[in-house]
């Protein structure tokens, strides 16, 4: 039994004289939430056309639950769900109207998967209520419910917050959670909401440049993402110049306005607060504290530099 649903070798996609895609090796591995986050232009979405068979690579290959040939790929991406640059809706028509005619299209038997799948998404009573109508999060929801036709494997979805208000985006959240847990989906979504991200996935992968930079589980992450010491002082500049001269460290940033992040000595908080306060600064704020993601991946790709 393959334990992954989708794998990657060498996926290149050449625009002209550019690359989108430079020999990615991407694995996501079967019962997963894999976010993937990078900037615009770095690759996200060309990479998640090609994998749903909307783009042609230029090179490499892409395996999908074990299959690689085209054949078997067309086959196989009938087990994959998706929302790819906004959801496809028919504006005038009912939330069940919307998901009978893409169940008729797609050839997906039996008329029931219509209504149980609008109770899972919580659209079951919209009624004569048309989808020009909907707010944005029911919008989302009824894109999802179309992906969720014919019961796929695997669902990808490219930024589905996206646009949505705070309360939109915990129900997605909480959406994609049932969906893994209950039914065993596997999800690939992309986001550049990073803390919802760190929220929901159990893998990631980061890409910039058309490079895959670095795939690491939620774990991996969390060892990664570094713990510091918060320091507002009155005076950032002198306080470098004490930490570097008198603790022997440059292991330090300053972020903003008084705050530095102290990434030494974090097992002697007292003697680093007292040797501040010795030296006549002003402490406003001082604690451990811990990188999240958003931080981690600016790093990765190079944003901020140590003091």
């Amino acid at each position: 039994m393959n334990e992954h649903v989708l794998q990657t070798n060498g996926l290149t996609k050449k625009f002209k004289h550019s690359f989108a895609l430079d020999k990615v090796d991407m694995s996501i591995r079967k019962g997963s939430i894999y976010g993937f986050i990078g900037q615009n232009g770095a690759g996200k979405s060309t990479l998640i056309r090609i994998v749903t068979g909307l783009a042609f690579p230029s090179g490499g290959t892409v395996e999908l639950f074990g299959q690689s040939s085209q054949r078997e790929l067309v086959a196989t991406r009938k087990r994959i769900g998706s929302i790819i640059e906004g959801p496809a809706l028919f504006p005038n028509m009912t939330a069940v109207d919307n998901l009978e005619a893409h169940r008729l299209m797609r050839g997906i038997p039996g008329k029931d998967c219509v209504a149980r799948t609008l109770r899972f998404v919580g659209l079951q009573d919209t009624g004569k209520k048309t989808a020009k109508n909907f707010s944005l999060g029911m919008k989302q929801r009824l894109g999802l419910a179309i992906a969720l036709l014919g019961d796929p494997e695997f669902l990808i979805l490219d930024e589905p917050t996206n646009g949505l208000d705070p309360m939109g985006v915990v129900e997605m959240r909480e959406l994609l959670k049932k969906l893994n847990r209950e039914r065993g989906i596997t999800i690939l979504i992309s986001s550049h909401i990073l803390s919802e991200l760190h929220l929901l996935a159990t893998h990631y992968g980061i890409i910039h440049h058309g490079q895959l930079l670095e795939q690491l589980t939620t774990k991996e992450l969390n060892d990664k993402c570094q713990q510091y010491l918060h320091i507002k002082v009155n005076d950032p500049g002198r306080a470098a110049t004490v930490i570097e001269n008198k603790l022997g460290t440059t292991e330090y940033e300053v972020v903003s306005s008084g705050i530095m992040k102290l990434y030494k000595h974090l097992d002697q908080p007292g003697k680093v607060s007292t040797l501040l306060a010795s030296e006549g600064l002003v402490i406003e704020e001082f604690m451990p504290m811990g990188e999240d993601l958003e931080s981690f991946f600016t790093k990765r790709i190079g944003g901020v530099r140590h003091g």
